[in-house]
């Protein structure tokens, strides 16, 4: 694996425990579909998937948590078979905590898409032992890049450059990095500065892991202050990219809403084409050709075989009340069937529709089996509009706050040493800042001066009412001795 000595020289500096931070950071490692959102309160659920947790804590040497390594002595997993199955990697280079647990998360969930840089890593400590994946993963330069690129130049003071810093074991109070995920059932807890990987066991069927991990932090948290020095934890979930999903649910609303449009539209046209065949019918009455009466008279065979000719399949009925050559609607319909009097640019049009109709003919019958009315259609419709429009809204305000992990990110590895020793020594040469270091003391003098009068003010009021006081407890006395002396009088 190619080492970059000259990027790793200044060596990995400290991370904030920052969601937006990590989530940066997992984007430059060439991870897609991921990201970190803190945990504010145990109690509440998930509602996502979650891979894994981020665990920060404050960390003692090792010699004042012996007794707290003894009592985990029976949930650390020594087996080299089981321990090289996974991906445990003791932590060889110091600062480096966040990228060990957030690879102890990559590297152990399957179906992520890990970047170029991750398969090489995950592929090629296949079966080494943790030391050695300690030792690649301070060994890729891409790594310590993309680490040392969110953190901010201040943590470079804080560097430790004793001897024992390089084994990896902490010799002074510092916060950690551990990570919690699910392996082959139970609950791993992964921490680089432990020589095994601790089993937490399986959880119960009738709860999820995540419930579990919450419990054991919970356990962790409330034990007695004096084992960890601090309380002060922070929490940090893996989960999927929210926009994924949010994406994945605009789509699916915008297929339906394009197949309800569908219906809507051939539900329309088909109602539109059942108007106008009605419309039409009422209409053909004037259109159609009369038949000449015979003028031989009719028996009452001919008026039995009119009412039911057998050549049409109609009824015709002839009321002996209508005039001659005149009759119903319903029977010029009928005649008009029968002797075929229908204008040449319907038939023309009725054989060009005919191709549209065979299309939707299985439209059609779907839609008839359907549940929803047309206004009921058209209600969906709107209701689908309205989920477009809530989960776009929603998409947009995601993509907002990752540009805003953008600007945080840049204001906070941003250098503004230089700036300001720059601008000091400007305002030195213009021998303007001896003015402004004045015109602060005065400001300064003033305020104190305002807060001295202020409470010389008070301690005279706050006299006088003193002094109220006792002169009413001397007149509430005093009338209690003259009635006394009234009262021995009598």
């Amino acid at each position: 694996m190619p080492v970059d000595l000259q990027n790793l020289v200044e060596g990995w500096l400290e991370l904030e425990s920052d969601p937006g931070l990590f989530t940066l950071l997992l984007e430059d490692f060439g991870v897609n579909g991921v990201q970190l959102e803190e945990i504010y309160d145990l109690q509440q659920s998930l509602d996502s998937k979650v891979y894994g947790f981020v665990f920060l804590f404050r960390w003692i040497e090792e010699r004042r948590s012996r007794r707290k390594n003894e009592d985990k002595k029976d949930i650390y997993v020594k087996d080299d078979v089981a321990i090289n199955s996974i991906f445990f990697a003791q932590q060889m280079i110091p600062n480096s905590c966040a990228t060990h647990a957030l690879l102890s998360i990559l590297l152990n969930c399957p179906n992520i898409h890990l970047g170029e840089t991750l398969e090489r890593l995950k592929e090629q400590t296949r079966g080494m032992n943790p030391e050695n994946k300690g030792w690649a993963i301070g060994n890729t330069p891409e790594l310590a890049r993309a680490h040392n690129s969110h953190a901010t130049p201040i943590s470079n003071k804080h560097i430790d450059k004793t001897k024992g810093v390089t084994t990896g074991r902490c010799i002074s109070e510092a916060y950690h990095y551990v990570s919690y995920v699910p392996i082959n059932g139970h609950l791993y807890e992964l921490d680089g500065l432990k020589p095994y990987p601790m089993d937490h066991g399986p959880w119960a069927d009738n709860e999820n892991w995540t419930e579990k991990c919450i419990k054991v932090i919970n356990d962790r948290i409330s034990t007695p202050y004096s084992e960890y020095g601090d309380i002060r934890f922070n929490l940090m979930a893996v989960i999927p990219d929210k926009r994924l999903a949010i994406c994945h649910k605009i789509n699916m609303l915008n297929t339906n809403r394009e197949l309800t449009l569908e219906v809507v539209h051939t539900l329309k046209l088909d109602i539109g084409k059942k108007k106008k065949r009605e419309n039409d019918n009422d209409q053909l009455p004037s259109k159609c050709v009369k038949k000449k009466n015979s003028l031989i008279p009719r028996t009452s065979k001919d008026n039995n075989k009119e009412k039911t000719s057998p050549e049409s399949n109609n009824i015709v009925e002839s009321s002996t009340d209508l005039s001659e050559g005149e009759k119903s609607p319903r029977d010029m319909k009928s005649v008009c069937l029968e002797t075929g009097a229908m204008s040449q640019q319907r038939e023309i049009s009725s054989s060009q529709s005919s191709d549209e109709e065979k299309k939707n003919d299985q439209k059609l019958e779907n839609i008839k089996c359907y549940p929803l009315s047309f206004q009921d259609l058209v209600q969906l419709v709107k209701n689908l509009e309205l989920e477009i429009n809530i989960n776009t809204g929603i998409l947009k305000e995601e993509n907002e706050q990752r540009n805003k992990y953008k600007i945080d990110d840049c204001r906070r590895t941003h250098n503004y040493n230089q700036f300001i020793s720059t601008f000091l020594a400007m305002l030195a040469e213009q021998r303007i800042l001896p003015d402004l270091i004045q015109q602060y003391l005065d400001t300064q003098k003033q305020n104190t001066g305002t807060q001295l009068s202020l409470s010389v003010q008070s301690q005279p009021t706050n006299q006088a009412q003193v002094k109220s006081k006792s002169n009413k407890r001397t007149s509430k006395s005093n009338k209690t001795l003259t009635k006394r002396k009234t009262a021995t009088k009598k």
